[in-house]
């Protein structure tokens, strides 16, 4: 068969440009990211990435040229300031990746001629999980990539998660059931959660992973391939839930890094048991890390951190995300706070000494990455010589606490790296090694010769400059370099006729608007010298930065260590300095399920009590194995959701081995925290406010154990109040029989006092307020016994309810008052609690009034038979009607 000429033509139209095809084909490798294609000093994106990158970015969305018949989208940003445009990108949600040069035009042209296309590969995919950059993460929190496998069904099923957090090498293994994941996530809070495609447990927002990369086998040939080990023994025995979440984490990495790992230090495999299992509803309620606003501020977290570095400060969110429920580890990080609470004078040289370090672990996880930069080494070199100072101080301490003693050795062994990147390393180098300037004068004298000929070279260009003009009598005649041109003459175009004559011996090189530039042949001499010897300057220069990056390469475990020491000093002297601060107190520990608490606060309520001029109210909270559940009443705004919060804030920071803010505080180890505090719509997952607080509810009734602590509020609001008080009646006898935990129980059912006489280890307490001259006091002290009243209607006023809607809230109560009085006490059923008998004899009473009213105005001699049956109907009608209350 012949083509036509017409057909060959049409489909050369067709056929995409070289540089398009090359396009195509890398974009077909990066799947789902954008991809950033280096285009010389930018980096360019085409068809629907270019439309999706200049609607996130906000830049300008153009076109070049055609495909298929149809001009291709295109928008660009600059290389030197890419890092803050992959910022913006990763939050957004997107995932990018990085397509550079992989070779010089000038590599390419004598590779392929003349016209050949510089050669161009993925060498990074981007992802929120897999950030190295200073610029793109923040330094005072962790950025977990996690991953998640899964074996079983049934009562078989388990899961494991493996998770990393590439800036610093920390790499956690944890083995869990199904009923404990979504706590373990909201512990990790990832940046990114990689789950296989077909996971059921698999929440919203996971990135979905081909189920291959999820193979158990695969998983511990990778671990151990990564290790160099040939059993994985020595971190720990791994089920194959584990290992295929490890594996697939690891194939993750490789792909994000093409090939490139990251740093990871060896796996710490973590039981769920080993800290205080808090789900994701309870961290939301305490506001443990992040206010329900949004950010850290207003946050528990907030109101603690003293640190002082990066490092400290991600160290301290992970303790109170996971407190510890080993005893024997609790106590000693306090020991070791205690050193510095006791000693003001060595907390503050130490926190000094942490205020000036750089934060070397990240810096670490950089050079592991390859994306290391000579202010990295810089850093190495900084911090680890100020680890070596304060290891001389802390080791004369005698005692020294047992974390302290451990410590110490993680700080030896760095003198030979300190003193050779002290003798190779400027004082202060750049990020940038484009320019050069980062090895240190005198460390290499073959490098200082090239840079003393290219000072030689620079001097005779600035000679020559004033040659120049002295010759042509141009004073404002310059010689500039750039990129393009190299070290070239410029002159004002008024003054370039003289230049450009023939004889002139200067060669017109470029004309723009205003300047005219000329090269001359002594110029081109120089410029010559200056840059072979700027060139092999900087091949020395780069050649000395990777032998010394290897050598702080060959100490990665010894740097990573160390760098965890200094976080758990600056943790411990930060939690000191709190403790002075809010005269806080250290916690003991009892075997039993005690939870004594003297003078308890709440530390992020004081603080905002004290910057208004207020004063917090104190109180304490004795749960014992007698009186393991407190039920709460008093008013609205009168503190009980404040005192129900600061009891679990005390939990929380104690177990993380902190001081808390209590006179005292004697306490049995929590296994299980739980609250259900307030609640909102979850209208994305079909849940209404009351589906959310039974969800909640049902999952405390289900985990909670005796070592739990639980803090319950208002429970059974949601819904009518017969059904709210059945419900919470129902909820208390569970609590009390069934899981028989430490509890505090808030309401406003005063019905519920009643249980006391039948519940032995329920105790009646209730927050103080008083009505003084019509309005109300609220105390914020606890005080024993339930609640006269609720103080409702007051609560009201001071809300600015209209007077009118007051007086028949008033009226209201006192009928159903009545109500409660005529129909006695409290019989066997639910059916007879006073408050329903209330709204019964409330709603007898208006149906009589209504019949009575109908009786009274009929006359019955006037009425025709018609008539009266009429009103026969009328008050049948009045009687079926009787169960509802006029109200």
């Amino acid at each position: 068969m012949v083509r036509s000429a017409k057909n060959d033509t049409a489909a050369k139209e067709a056929a995409p440009t070289p540089m398009m095809a090359q396009y195509l084909a890398l974009k077909a490798a990066a799947e789902d990211c954008l991809l950033f294609y280096r285009m010389g000093d930018f980096f360019e994106m085409f068809f629907d990435d270019a439309k999706i990158a200049s609607a996130s970015l906000d830049i300008a969305l153009t076109a070049r040229g055609e495909h298929d018949g149809a001009p291709i989208p295109m928008c660009g940003v600059p290389v030197h300031s890419a890092e803050a445009y992959l910022a913006r990108l990763i939050k957004a949600g997107h995932r990018v990746a990085i397509a550079e040069q992989t070779e010089s035009p000038a590599e390419a042209r004598k590779r392929m001629g003349s016209k050949a296309l510089v050669g161009r590969a993925i060498v990074r995919v981007v992802t929120a999980g897999t950030l190295t950059e200073e610029a793109l993460l923040d330094a005072r929190a962790a950025n977990w990539l996690v991953a998640v496998g899964a074996t079983g069904q049934g009562v078989d099923r388990r899961l494991g998660l493996a998770a990393a957090d590439i800036s610093t090498g920390r790499f956690e293994i944890v083995a869990l059931a199904p009923s404990a994941f979504d706590a373990e996530i909201a512990r990790l809070d990832p940046a990114e959660l990689v789950c296989a495609e077909d996971l059921d447990e698999a929440p919203a927002g996971a990135q979905p992973w081909p189920r291959a990369h999820f193979d158990s086998i695969a998983g511990e040939m990778r671990l151990k391939a990564l290790f160099g080990v040939s059993t994985l023994d020595g971190f720990g025995h791994f089920g194959r839930a584990e290992l295929a979440a490890a594996g697939a984490l690891i194939a993750y990495l490789d792909r994000a890094g093409q090939g490139s790992l990251p740093f990871l230090q060896p796996p710490r495999r973590r039981e769920v048991s080993d800290h205080m299992m808090i789900d994701a509803a309870t961290r939301e309620s305490l506001e443990i890390t992040q206010a329900q606003a949004g950010g850290r501020k207003g946050s528990l977290l907030d109101s603690v951190d003293r640190t002082v570095t990066g490092a400290g400060a991600r160290l301290l969110a992970a303790d109170l995300s996971a407190p510890l429920t080993d005893r024997t580890g609790i106590e000693r990080r306090l020991d070791l706070v205690g050193l510095f609470a006791e000693d003001g004078a060595l907390r503050d040289r130490l926190r000094g000494t942490l205020r000036a370090l750089p934060d070397i672990g990240r810096a670490l996880g950089r050079l592991v990455a390859g994306r290391g930069s000579p202010r990295d080494l810089g850093q190495l070199r900084d911090g680890l010589a100020q680890a070596q100072m304060l290891r001389d101080v802390l080791q004369r301490i005698d005692p020294a606490p047992t974390l302290l003693q451990s410590l110490l050795p993680d700080f030896l062994g760095h003198e030979p790296l300190v003193d050779l990147l002290r003798r190779a390393i400027v004082a202060a180098p750049p990020i940038d090694t484009a320019q050069g300037g980062y090895i240190a004068e005198g460390y290499d004298a073959a490098l200082d010769e090239l840079r003393g000929q290219g000072g030689e070279g620079r001097r005779a260009i600035a000679a020559l400059e004033a040659r120049y003009r002295a010759q042509t009598g141009i004073a404002s005649l310059r010689i500039r370099h750039n990129g393009v041109l190299g070290y070239h003459i410029e002159v004002q175009a008024k003054h370039a006729d003289p230049l450009m004559a023939v004889d002139s011996g200067f060669t017109h090189r470029q004309t723009l608007a205003g300047v005219v530039r000329f090269n001359a042949p002594d110029l081109h001499e120089q410029a010559m010298m200056v840059g072979q010897s700027g060139a092999h300057a900087l091949a020395a220069e780069s050649a000395h930065l990777e032998e010394l990056i290897a050598a702080a390469l060959a100490r990665t475990a010894q740097i990573a260590a160390t760098a965890d020491a200094l976080a758990r000093l600056d943790v411990a002297s930060a939690l000191a300095e709190r403790a002075a601060e809010g005269g806080w107190t250290r916690p003991h520990f009892e075997s039993h399920n005690c939870f004594d608490v003297r003078g308890g606060r709440h530390p992020v309520v004081e603080s905002a009590v004290a910057m208004q001029g207020g004063r917090f109210v104190a109180n304490d909270c004795c749960l014992s194995e007698d009186r393991r559940l407190w039920l709460v009443t008093g008013p609205n705004m009168g503190g009980k959701s404040t005192f129900l919060r600061q009891n679990a804030a005390i939990a929380i920071l104690a177990q993380a081995g902190s001081p808390v803010p209590a006179e005292s505080a004697r306490l049995g180890i929590v296994d299980r925290l739980f609250s259900r505090v307030g609640a909102s719509d979850n209208l994305a997952r079909g849940r209404s406010t009351f589906m959310v607080e039974m969800v909640e509810t049902a999952a405390i009734l289900a985990q909670a154990t005796e070592r739990s602590f639980v803090i319950l509020d208002e429970v059974g609001r949601g819904t009518s109040t017969y059904d709210g008080l059945a419900i919470a009646w129902a909820v208390v006898e569970a609590v009390h029989d069934m899981n028989r935990c430490r509890c505090l129980f808030a309401t406003h059912y005063h019905e519920l006092t009643r249980l006391a006489e039948r519940l032995d280890a329920l105790s009646l307490h209730h927050v103080r307020a008083r009505e003084y001259k019509g309005e109300l006091v609220l105390l914020h002290e606890l005080a024993d016994g339930p609640a006269d009243r609720s103080y409702g209607i007051a609560v009201a006023k001071l809300a600015g309810l209209p007077p009118p809607v007051l007086a028949r809230a008033r009226d209201v109560l006192k009928r159903l008052e009545a109500g409660r009085a005529a129909t006695g006490g409290l019989a066997a059923g639910l059916d007879d609690l006073p408050l329903f008998a209330a709204a019964a004899a409330a709603a007898q009473e208006a149906a009589v009034d209504a019949l009575r009213s109908e009786l009274d105005g009929i006359d019955a001699d006037a009425l025709s038979p018609r008539e009266a049956l009429d009103i026969v109907y009328r008050l049948k009608r009045l009687a079926a009607e009787s169960g509802d209350s006029p109200i």
